[in-house]
């Protein structure tokens, strides 16, 4: 089975692609930030740096794994469920489940390998520059270089390896649930998932409340705790995106013409593959809202206190910045990547409706309500997440329950995200649009 994986990568590596730029993306993230751990342990260093420098690695560890767990999850969803017909082609000459499973998850983990030897040069040139960013901060001193090593380099394939196999793996296992009609037990267990998330989330952002109002680490909790309730509403966002049209159909039916009334009707059939969608944008703007907004309260704070900023509170502004800035470019690249990939293997289905009478123009204004569907969805419960840790953070250091920047740097946040959803999914579209309809409507992914 490996040797037909690896032959099937060979034949057709665009199919490819999206996931091999979400193993690349993803590797270069988490050695970037381990090969700090190498460079903490090389001879020389002093304490305090090797302090700032493990730390930096200690934050963005967990995160960035379960990041990559989605990135390449969401991409090989939907490089699965395009390929139905070679599977059951397989499955017609006589390959037995297990042994597709093994072929998808070969294919993975050969992808996952190309990408994260490719990102080995990216990693490298990135942890010399995070390293210099920790020296103008005075985290790290100027006599540390940077060092790229084993720890580097085993996390970075060890996790991006496993993270693409066990994605690869479930996505083949839902598929073949959704091809039987077998799925209860497939929700139960998303359900139990998110729900785990959501517990974990709220357990975070609450224990804001047990830290001392002098703890430099303050933000941590909150800020951990709105990532954690991101990745829960992700998971359940498929019943999440079916409440959201349930409220939206009705005015959307009256307003919104042909291309509302099937884009309403694609989201609600395609509520599941298109959670893989939402998980890039829920966590961006999670992300975004939350580290943008507790940062600015920490500052106001600081500065209505009338003490002048430490230090210590500059360096942690720095390595806030800098480690969930390099995170939420990672989540905005993810979900332009998901995004192209989750269109672009529309091409068929676009199409078919233009052999059944819709212009090109009625599918592009279906793609736009598609896409406003997806953002609105995205950017409510992304906001949600966000702001429990928000109002977490602001209630510990101020007193008051919400900040008081405005909805400024959250307007900045949503049009970021709407801008990558609509751009992404019409530029996408009108590229397939430029195929005949019926060559398009011939193809078999």
């Amino acid at each position: 089975m490996l040797q037909l994986a690896m032959r099937s990568v060979r034949q057709r590596p665009g199919r490819f692609f999206a996931t091999l730029l979400s193993a690349f993306l993803g590797a270069t993230v988490i050695m970037t930030f381990n090969s700090m751990l190498d460079t903490a342990g090389a001879s020389g260093v002093d304490p305090v740096s090797e302090e700032s420098l493990n730390s930096a690695a200690q934050v963005v560890g967990g995160y960035g794994t379960l990041l990559v767990f989605f990135a390449v999850a969401s991409t090989l969803t939907v490089n699965v469920r395009q390929r139905d017909a070679e599977i059951g082609l397989l499955h017609s000459v006589g390959a037995t489940p297990a042994q597709i499973k093994w072929m998808i998850t070969g294919e993975a983990v050969v992808v996952a390998l190309v990408g994260t030897l490719a990102a080995v040069g990216p990693a490298v040139l990135g942890g010399q520059v995070l390293l210099e960013q920790f020296k103008d901060s005075g985290q790290v001193a100027q006599d540390v270089d940077h060092v790229f090593g084993p720890v580097a380099l085993a996390t970075g394939i060890s996790i991006t390896l496993l993270a693409s196999a066990g994605a690869a793996f479930l996505a083949v296992r839902r598929a073949a649930k959704a091809r039987s009609g077998t799925r209860r037990r497939g929700v139960r267990v998303r359900v139990l998932a998110g729900c785990a998330a959501l517990a974990a989330g709220a357990s975070g952002v609450g224990a804001t409340f047990a830290m001392e109002k002098t703890e430099p680490m303050a933000m941590a909790p909150p800020a951990y705790g709105a990532i954690l309730l991101a990745v829960g509403l992700a998971i359940l966002s498929p019943a999440l995106l079916r409440l959201v049209l349930a409220v939206l159909e009705g005015p959307l039916a009256a307003f919104g013409g042909a291309g509302a009334y099937l884009a309403v009707r694609n989201v609600r059939r395609r509520a599941a593959e298109l959670s893989g969608t939402l998980m890039p944008l829920i966590l961006f703007v999670a992300l975004a809202t939350a580290t943008l907004y507790m940062q600015a309260v920490q500052n106001d704070a600081i500065k209505e206190s009338g003490l002048v900023r430490t230090v210590d509170d500059k360096n942690l502004e720095t390595l806030n910045f800098v480690i969930v800035g390099i995170i939420v470019a990672f989540a905005y690249i993810m979900l332009i990547n998901t995004l192209y990939a989750a269109t672009a293997y529309r091409r068929r289905e676009f199409g078919q409706e233009r052999l059944a009478g819709a212009t090109p123009a009625q599918v592009m204004r279906m793609i736009g309500w598609e896409g406003l569907l997806l953002t609105l969805a995205g950017v409510l419960y992304g906001s949600l997440a966000g702001l429990a840790g928000i109002v977490a953070f602001t209630r510990f250091r101020t007193g008051s329950s919400l900040p008081d920047q405005g909805l400024g740097l959250w307007l900045g946040t949503v049009a970021a995200a709407a801008a990558a959803t609509f751009l992404t999914s019409l530029l996408t579209a009108h590229r397939a649009l430029r195929v005949r309809a019926v060559t398009a409507a011939a193809v078999i992914a």
